[in-house]
């Protein structure tokens, strides 16, 4: 297993894409000068969009770019359209740039929805899909992760994520349940599992086969008792830290890692502490994140 990190570890959000507090080269330096291995793209446009330029910056601090994350509001049947050109232009950047092996990391548009967003970690079943709305939005997902793969021949993997429709323990498996296998594997993100209610190493019992793609973020239980206490939102429990270094939280990183071994996982383990402009210092939190899992074995 190889490790990289994401963007969004240095306040490069999706949500948050209106201001950015660093340039992608200071970045990647801070990547490669911590022992990371690869990183994700991160918003469209935070990196080089020439796949000749965005390679060479890449290949200079021998960093692999291992997926691309497209948020698509599938609940949104005329969203789809502009999603599948969105997902394709992020493949074809990918593999125009040699990096075919990447994944396109699908997930619903989160934060928009205002409920979803206000009620995060507290979902109650008036603030989920209908069956309709689950008809569209895996006929959305579908239709996009079958369009990057006839066109550009990348695999699809789908994230789920708090303050989005996917969120809970039950909503993944019934995006599981209804995506096909050969088509949509799944992105596991440890903390956001954590968040929205479950354990993550039951989810090698129940999806254990679709995980093509891991990423690692931890998840403080006292900041989570303050956001069920005092109802906080998505970006209020973010600011607080709920998204904390790893080894800091409650995920069982040691026992997670041995399931992955055990089922000869190969693929990569991508460091995502979200955090906002102004949270610290993301180097130093990288760094730590990194001597982390090197202290248990990754």
């Amino acid at each position: 297993m190889k490790i990289a990190n994401a963007p969004c570890s240095w306040g490069v959000l999706e949500f948050e894409s209106g201001v950015q507090y660093f340039d992608y080269t200071e970045v990647l330096n801070e990547m490669q000068a911590i022992g990371y291995r690869g990183t994700e793209l991160g918003d469209w446009g935070f990196m080089p969009t020439a796949p000749a330029q965005l390679r060479d910056e890449l290949a200079a601090r021998e960093l692999t770019l291992v997926g691309a994350f497209v948020p698509v509001p599938f609940v949104d049947r005329w969203a789809h359209q502009s999603g599948e050109a969105a997902a394709v232009q992020h493949a074809r950047l990918l593999v125009e740039a040699g990096f075919d092996k990447a994944f396109i990391v699908l997930s619903d548009d989160n934060v928009t929805v205002e409920e979803r967003t206000e009620n995060v970690g507290r979902i109650r079943p008036e603030h989920s899909l209908t069956q309709e709305q689950w008809d569209t939005f895996i006929a959305g997902v579908h239709r996009v992760a079958q369009s990057v793969r006839d066109e550009m021949g990348l695999r699809t993997v789908f994230h789920h994520h708090c303050a989005g429709y996917v969120e809970t323990p039950s909503e993944l498996d019934t995006l599981m349940q209804r995506t096909d296998p050969n088509l949509v594997g799944l992105c596991f993100d440890t903390g956001h599992y954590r968040f929205g209610g479950g354990d993550p190493l039951d989810i090698f019992d129940k999806h254990g086969d679709r995980i093509w793609h891991v990423h690692f973020k931890d998840f403080d239980p006292e900041v989570a008792a303050r956001i069920y206490n005092e109802d906080w939102s998505y970006n209020s429990a973010v600011t607080k830290g709920v998204f904390c270094e790893l080894g800091k939280g409650d995920v069982d990183f040691p026992a997670f890692i041995a399931e992955l071994r055990s089922r000869n996982y190969d693929g990569w383990i991508v460091v995502e502490q979200d955090v906002l402009p102004g949270m610290g210092s993301p180097y130093e939190s990288a760094k730590r994140n990194f001597q982390y899992l090197k202290s248990i074995g990754v």
